[in-house]
């Protein structure tokens, strides 16, 4: 005898829970590619997700991994204790970051990563003697997920507006996103990365550079519609940044773990920033867990700077190098390797360029954007009515054409599992060109029947 599904006490995030609840949509098991629903259908996962599942749904290894963990210790504290799956985890991800950047410090999420590398930046000059450096700087449009410091370096109004004053000393660069010049780039677009100069011309000669401690940016911005860097754009902040004794921060939490085809951005595009932000796929997001990987200069400064016996750095969660976390994120990395997931990534990515820019001439569609296995495709806004043509394509894909996809605003965002087929690419993008087409057509003959 089936029950009814209570609803009311759990309050969604990012979601509109009145229109959620009138028809729920609920996956109940997972595997591989595919999410399944309690009616029973299959649906197709085109977003890993939340960007996070790259090595695809419940893979062996890494269940195994957890369930033997959780049987063995379930906790263990890391204030003035540690165990073992701590360290071998911040050995495995040191094994695939770029060359120098070797000291990680684990959170559990993405938005804790930011904070706590924000927190890194700042006290990183205080020990160094160079205490004016207290302002940081975001961009536009820029997602740090969630905490005080993510949003006040964030650029995204919806996300700070209710919560008042953020962090003081917080200012914004301009995002390159350039509709007009680069609309249906393949890959990089080819015009904008003059836009970094502005941190030097505006930002830099607005605030004076030595007050500047960080420079935080997503190396591609996803959560607000899949922003490419132009080609040279990040290289030029970096020099920026090297010009004046500022450290660059990348925002890896979707780019890292193989999304462009290499274990992070920056070895994508060949800028080293000072440290990483990342979770997500860390543990292919099986358990939470998010980390900032550190380049060792700035961790042997906070060594020296503090006497012998005394904590360097006073920061920290409770579920810190979690065990069962710490156990996910071994057994992930190392199907990453075992696998080639990235290498085939890297492989699978010019079919899915083809397949997104297939779009291309489709009703509503001003501009496909993509890079890896990451794809924007920005539609034309319904007058007085922005984000709900795109959030019915969402409905329809998922409820008649068994695909998740993800929207935000009007722009449908794929970032699907690095195991995806190209049979699944094809049904991927057909869905929503179908859909597309189906709303015109509707479009068409309601303007006619008026």
């Amino acid at each position: 005898m089936s029950t009814v599904l209570n609803t009311d006490h759990f309050w969604m995030p990012f979601t509109a829970n009145r229109q959620f609840k009138s028809k729920p949509r609920l996956l109940v098991s997972a595997s591989g590619m595919y999410y399944t629903t309690d009616d029973g259908r299959q649906i197709l996962d085109g977003t890993a997700g939340l960007w996070c599942s790259n090595a695809g749904h419940c893979h062996p290894k890494i269940v195994e991994a957890i369930q033997q963990q959780a049987a063995k210790m379930d906790f263990a504290p890391v204030f003035q204790m540690g165990h073992p799956l701590a360290f071998e985890a911040a050995s495995a991800l040191a094994s695939i970051t770029p060359e120098g950047l070797n000291r990680v410090f684990f959170c559990n999420d993405g938005s804790e990563s930011v904070d706590t590398a924000l927190k890194i930046a700042l006290a990183y000059h205080r020990v160094r003697g160079d205490g004016l450096r207290t302002r940081l700087i975001g961009r536009e449009r820029g997602y740090h997920w969630v905490g005080f410091g993510g949003i006040a370096v964030g650029g995204i109004a919806g996300n700070r507006k209710h919560f008042g004053p953020t962090l003081a000393g917080v200012d914004h660069l301009r995002h390159p996103l350039d509709i007009a010049r680069n609309a249906f780039s393949h890959g990089l677009p080819q015009h904008g990365a003059e836009i970094a100069d502005e941190f030097e011309q505006r930002l830099l000669a607005l605030h004076d550079p030595a007050t500047v401690a960080a420079l935080i940016v997503e190396p591609i911005q996803g959560s607000t519609g899949v922003i490419l860097p132009p080609k040279g754009y990040l290289q030029k902040l970096r020099a920026i940044c090297d010009k004046y004794g500022i450290l660059l921060i990348f925002d890896e939490v979707i780019t890292g773990f193989g999304r462009l085809g290499a274990s992070f951005a920056a070895d994508y595009f060949g800028v080293m920033p000072d440290m990483i932000c990342c979770a997500k796929g860390l543990t292919n997001a099986t358990v939470p867990m998010g980390a900032v990987i550190v380049r060792q200069d700035i961790h042997d400064a906070f060594m020296s700077a503090a006497g012998e016996d005394a904590i360097e750095f006073f920061h920290g969660y409770t579920y810190t190098g979690h065990p069962l976390a710490a156990a996910a994120a071994v057994a992930t990395i190392d199907v990453y390797k075992s696998e080639n997931l990235f290498d085939r990534a890297a492989g699978m990515a010019p079919y899915f360029e083809q397949a997104a820019h297939s779009l291309k001439g489709l009703p509503y569609v001003k501009d496909v954007r993509n890079l890896g296995l990451v794809c924007g495709i920005e539609l034309e806004t319904i007058a007085g009515k922005p984000g709900a043509r795109a959030f019915d394509v969402f409905l329809k894909c998922f409820w008649d054409k068994g695909v998740l996809i993800r929207t935000t605003g009007d722009i449908i965002a794929l970032s699907p599992p690095l195991i995806i087929e190209q049979p699944q690419i094809d049904q991927l993008f057909a869905a929503i060109g179908d859909v597309l087409k189906a709303q015109h057509a509707s479009a068409g003959s309601s303007s006619a029947v008026a």
